[in-house]
């Protein structure tokens, strides 16, 4: 799925969500929800992160300069994190707004709880229904679809608590969801942040087995050690690696170049590869690899 392509469904969803935003801010002005204002916070959050996110897409998809020789994937990678980071602080300032209201409770129109509430779910829905068959193509599209993901979740909790409300009058019900909301959003921005920063940590790539590729690199006929391995990735699609390779003497070193080449691309779907023949091991550091 090219960028292209995935900047302009953020584009439709960050239209969705500021008027979304709009509403359950007023709305929770209105009604003195803590829950509706939690969720319109969230909401704001969402709204930045797509607008990163639209960014994010849009420079990942620049090509590569003699300056910038990756181009400018990575990118993609700072958007999500900014990201995941700007819902830890939501998260954070629900929950102490949470805390400053348990010995100081409000009355809460629920009418206008609940109808505000009802456009956030519905008005998520879609957003959700926009960025649903693309969420897994970058993980500046997950970033963005968890935020959407977990605000139609805490629309649906600010509906329930009114009702609750409405039936037992225990206002604090509001606070407890407002909890409840902003540890979903901690809980949304965990996985985000984890990937991420392995991903600038230069790790290798989720699903990807060192000691499999490396005995698989070992298999190919007239290849005696391998060492220097090195498999990382730039952006949350594309994995590369780099070894060197000790050989026997051969007439063609060539296709044992592409032999391991054809191999990595078929079981591993790595495509972007250096690969440094030797007839010894010229490296004078000990490198990490599997014996």
């Amino acid at each position: 799925m090219t960028h292209e392509h995935n900047h302009k469904k953020i584009g439709w969803t960050i239209i969705l969500n500021i008027a979304i935003t709009i509403a359950e801010y007023v709305g929770g002005i209105m009604s003195g929800s803590l829950a509706l204002l939690s969720d319109a916070g969230h909401n704001f959050s969402d709204v930045l992160s797509l607008i990163l996110g639209y960014f994010g897409e849009k420079v990942s998809a620049k090509k590569a300069t003699k300056k910038h020789s990756f181009g400018f994937k990575r990118f993609e990678i700072l958007t999500a994190l900014i990201n995941a980071l700007a819902l830890v602080a939501i998260a954070i300032i629900i929950l102490i707004e949470a805390i400053n209201r348990i010995n100081n409770t409000q009355q809460i129109s629920l009418g206008i709880m609940l109808g505000v509430g009802a456009i956030g779910l519905f008005g998520n829905l879609f957003s959700i229904m926009i960025l649903n068959k693309d969420k897994e193509s970058s993980v500046n599209m997950k970033a963005a679809y968890l935020h959407l993901f977990y605000d139609t979740l805490s629309s649906v909790f600010v509906m329930v608590s009114a009702v609750i409300i409405y039936f037992t009058n225990y206002v604090i019900i509001d606070m407890i969801v407002s909890v409840i909301i902003a540890v979903m959003i901690l809980y949304s921005s965990m996985e985000i942040i984890k990937k991420t920063i392995h991903i600038f940590m230069q790790g290798v790539p989720d699903g990807m087995d060192f000691d499999k590729i490396y005995r698989a690199i070992k298999s190919i006929k007239s290849v005696k050690t391998v060492h220097d391995l090195h498999i990382w990735s730039v952006d949350s699609n594309e994995a590369f690696l780099s070894c060197h390779v000790c050989i026997e003497k051969v007439k063609n070193s060539d296709d044992i170049i592409n032999g391991i080449n054809k191999l990595l691309l078929k079981d591993f779907n790595i495509s972007h590869t250096t690969i440094q023949l030797e007839n010894n091991n010229l490296c004078k550091e000990k490198a990490i690899c599997s014996k």
